[in-house]
C-alpha cells in the first residue's frame, strides 16, 4: 500500500550512493534523476476548510501520467471496480466510505458530511481499466474540518461490540503478525438476537478496512458470498488473495494481511437493516 513512497526512496538512495562513490575532483558524473510519471488527483475540491455537520461536495478527477483524466474504470459486479472514497480522521475516530459514480470526462463527485472537527485523510482507492496497467492503486489528500480538534485515544481491544443494536463478537484467534495472512471470525446478531443474512453492498457482503495508528497506512479486504463474481482473488491486488467469506447467517470470516506491526484500527462494515453499520476494532499486530 506504500508502493509509491518506497519506489521514491529507492531512487533517492541510489542517487545518493552514486554521488558518494568518488573523492573530490574524481570527475564522476552523477546521472540526473527524472521525476517519475505518476497518477495524481486533479482539481480536488474542497481546497479550504469545511464545517462539521454540513453536507459538502467532494470532487476530483484522477490524472494519468500523461496529464489526461482517467475515464476508464473497471465496471460490473464485485467490489474491485470503480473508486472507493475512504475518509478517516487522523485519530481514527471516524470513517466515511463512499463509492462516487464516474461522470463525464472522468469527474467524480460525492456529497459527504464530516461528523466532527479535525484533519481528515482522504484516500481514493482506484480500479482503472487500462490494458497492461496497474490493476489497483491509491491516491491521498487531506481535508480540514474547522473547529476545535480534540483527538481521541483509541480504546483497547474489546472482542464484543454493540453498534446500532447489532452485536459483533470477535472469536478468539492467534496473535496477529505483520506480513502473515490470517483469518478471524466475527459473529453478528441483530437487536432481537437473530443471526442476520448479509446482503451485498458494493459487491461484497462486508468490507474490512484497516488503518495503522499514526502513519495511517491502509489495507482493505472483502468478505464475499460463495462464488460471488469479482469479489475474491484479483490478479495483482494483494489484499484480494485473502478475501474472507460468509457461508452462514451471522458469520463473517475476515482475511487479514497487514504490512507492518503496531496498532491498527479495523472498521468492519456491513449493510444491516437497510443501513451501513460499522464495527470499529482496535488490533495489536506483532512484528
Amino acid at each position: 500500500m506504500r508502493t509509491t513512497r518506497l519506489k521514491t526512496a529507492v531512487v533517492v538512495t541510489a542517487a545518493l550512493s552514486l554521488a558518494g562513490c568518488g573523492g573530490a575532483g574524481s570527475g564522476l558524473t552523477v546521472p540526473q534523476v527524472v521525476p517519475a510519471k505518476v497518477f495524481s488527483l486533479a482539481g480536488f475540491q474542497p481546497q479550504t476548510a469545511v464545517r462539521a455537520g454540513q453536507p459538502v461536495t467532494i470532487s476530483f478527477t484522477v490524472a494519468q501520467p500523461n496529464g489526461r483524466p482517467l475515464t476508464r474504470y473497471k465496471t460490473g459486479a464485485g467490489p474491485h471496480t470503480g473508486v472507493h472514497l475512504i475518509i478517516v480522521r487522523d485519530d481514527l475516530a471516524y470513517i466515511i466510505h463512499q463509492h462516487p459514480p464516474v461522470g463525464p470526462n472522468g469527474l467524480l463527485r460525492q456529497t459527504v458530511t464530516f461528523p466532527a472537527p479535525g484533519p481528515y485523510r482522504v484516500l481514493v482507492d482506484v480500479y482503472p481499466n487500462l490494458p497492461g496497467g496497474q490493476p489497483n492503486f491509491q491516491l491521498f489528500t487531506t481535508v480540514n474540518v474547522s473547529g476545535a480538534y480534540h483527538p481521541r485515544p483509541l480504546p483497547a481491544f474489546a472482542p464484543n461490540l454493540v453498534v446500532d443494536g447489532y452485536h459483533f463478537r470477535m472469536q478468539p484467534h492467534a496473535a496477529l503478525h505483520a506480513i502473515q495472512a490470517q483469518f478471524i471470525v466475527v459473529n453478528v446478531t441483530d437487536p432481537r438476537g437473530h443471526k442476520p443474512t448479509f446482503v451485498p453492498w458494493f459487491g461484497a457482503l462486508a468490507h474490512a478496512i484497516f488503518f495503522h495508528q499514526g502513519s495511517l497506512d491502509y489495507f482493505h479486504t472483502h468478505i464475499c458470498a460463495p462464488n460471488a463474481p469479482n469479489c475474491g482473488a484479483l490478479p495483482g491486488v494483494a489484499s484480494s488473495r485473502i478475501s474472507g467469506t460468509s457461508t452462514a447467517p451471522g458469520k463473517l470470516t475476515i482475511g487479514v494481511l497487514l504490512p507492518e506491526s503496531g496498532t491498527w484500527r479495523l472498521f468492519l462494515q456491513a449493510k444491516l437493516g437497510g443501513r451501513i453499520v460499522t464495527a470499529p476494532y482496535t488490533l495489536q499486530v506483532a512484528s
